[in-house]
């Protein structure tokens, strides 16, 4: 029952954290760009101010994972982040929510990513890394669709029968609310966290100095090699953050409606990790990433010619919802790719830092490119150079699969010392 607990917790708390910075502009992007008087790119910059502090984070953030409590940096992040959301109710300008954002890029990764991965790779065990990491982001999917169903609701509740006709203070008020929500259940699931996540036996001076970790992955081809397919997973996972602007431009939904659109393509997301975790235990976490790349290049290809006129609606919805699950797929198990690369435990946090400060740098560049694209040419013909550039970066996903694979094959993985020092700074 406590590994149950644990694990519940875990995934809740992996995604909470995210809510607010992240869910209120993927399900709600139409009415945040209309709220706030943001054009997609000055949205795009936001989320690259966030990046920016989010890469300062990551690497230093993941070695401290490898020495303290899980516990404490889990729910002091979250305390952290809902106490961000109360400020962005208030609906403040440009450069105070380019502040915000910065605040975000460190209290939902400085103390949080690293715990969180490295307690999912300790419950998942020697054997079990495919269905651990897809339990985690399946879960997360599920809790991210249960929530913003919940927000969905309440927002559909504020704005009038019409939603057309909205008058931009019902607008304001009812986005602010969605914002709250969001505000309270993260808060609540800091409390949880520091209710249901034990103290980790040894958590401090026992474990390994931090600065010898981030010296030895930094110096790991294969390292590099699963950084850079999370680069490409994680620029296919912000490309649904359009989805919803999408379904208003160029399939002719309203605001609610575009809303429901995107939370039912978060349901697919426990299904698909869940099932890429279980092909990843059976088979092979890199080949499985691999071949869910190739079907994304497969699905943005025909998004990057259709039109709602000249193939059909159907058609349109079955390739977004095909890359929905490729997407999900991918990141349920690139972090099983650590025990596959053989990364020693005790270089976990550091190896999650290292992995993630390059793997999730879309976080700088990818939201003000696709602004940039969709401001370009807004509406179709924006949507066509949105899944091309997309298509294009999977195809780069498919080369990073072959490099993993191509340095395994030469022994690399097995190469990695054998324990650090717990306090200085050298290899023993």
């Amino acid at each position: 029952m406590r590994r149950l607990l644990l694990i519940l917790t875990l995934i809740i708390a992996g995604e909470m954290v995210f809510g607010l910075p992240f869910h209120t502009a993927r399900y709600f992007r139409p009415t945040m760009l209309e709220v706030f008087g943001f054009s997609n790119t000055q949205l795009g910059d936001l989320f690259a101010v966030y990046g920016i502090a989010a890469m300062l984070a990551y690497f230093p953030g993941g070695a401290l994972a490898d020495r303290f409590s899980e516990r404490f940096q889990l729910s002091v992040s979250l305390f952290a982040t809902a106490a961000g959301g109360l400020y962005m109710a208030t609906i403040p300008g440009a450069p105070q929510m380019a502040a915000l954002y910065g605040y975000w890029g460190i209290s939902t990764i400085f103390l949080f990513w690293g715990a969180l991965i490295r307690a999912t790779r300790d419950w998942g065990g020697r054997h079990s890394q495919g269905r651990a990491f897809g339990i985690l982001e399946g879960g997360r999917g599920l809790t991210a669709a249960v929530v913003a169903s919940v927000a969905v609701s309440i927002f559909a509740a504020l704005m009038p029968e019409t939603v057309e006709l909205a008058s931009d203070a019902e607008r304001r008020a009812a986005f602010s609310k969605v914002i709250l929500t969001y505000s309270a259940i993260t808060a609540a699931v800091g409390m949880l966290a520091w209710t249901l996540i034990p103290v980790s036996k040894g958590a401090t001076h026992a474990r390994p100095n931090p600065l010898a970790g981030m010296a030895v992955v930094a110096g790991r081809p294969i390292v590099w090699a699963q950084a850079a397919i999370i680069v490409c997973a994680y620029c296919g996972f912000k490309g649904t953050d359009n989805y919803s602007l999408y379904a208003v431009q160029v399939l002719g939904m309203n605001e609610v409606d575009a809303a429901r659109f995107a939370t039912w393509g978060a349901y697919i997301r426990p299904f698909a990790a869940i099932a890429a975790g279980l092909c990843a235990d059976r088979f092979d976490a890199a080949r499985s990433i691999g071949v869910a790349f190739l079907i994304l290049v497969l699905a943005y290809l025909p998004l990057s010619m259709f039109t709602p006129d000249t193939s059909g609606v159907n058609l349109i919805y079955a390739n977004i919802f095909i890359s929905f699950f490729a997407v999900f797929a991918i990141r349920g198990i690139y972090f099983a790719l650590l025990e596959e690369n053989k990364t020693p435990p005790h270089v976990t946090g550091a190896a999650v830092g290292m992995v993630s400060l390059i793997g999730y740098m879309p976080e700088i560049f990818f939201a003000s490119i696709a602004g940039r694209i969709l401001d370009a040419n807004p509406g179709v013909e924006g949507f066509h150079n949105y899944f091309m550039f997309l298509a294009s970066i999977m195809l780069a996903g498919v080369a990073a699969v072959a490099w993993l694979i191509w340095l395994r094959r030469r022994g690399v993985e097995k190469l990695w010392p054998v324990q650090l020092e717990s306090r200085g700074s050298g290899l023993s």
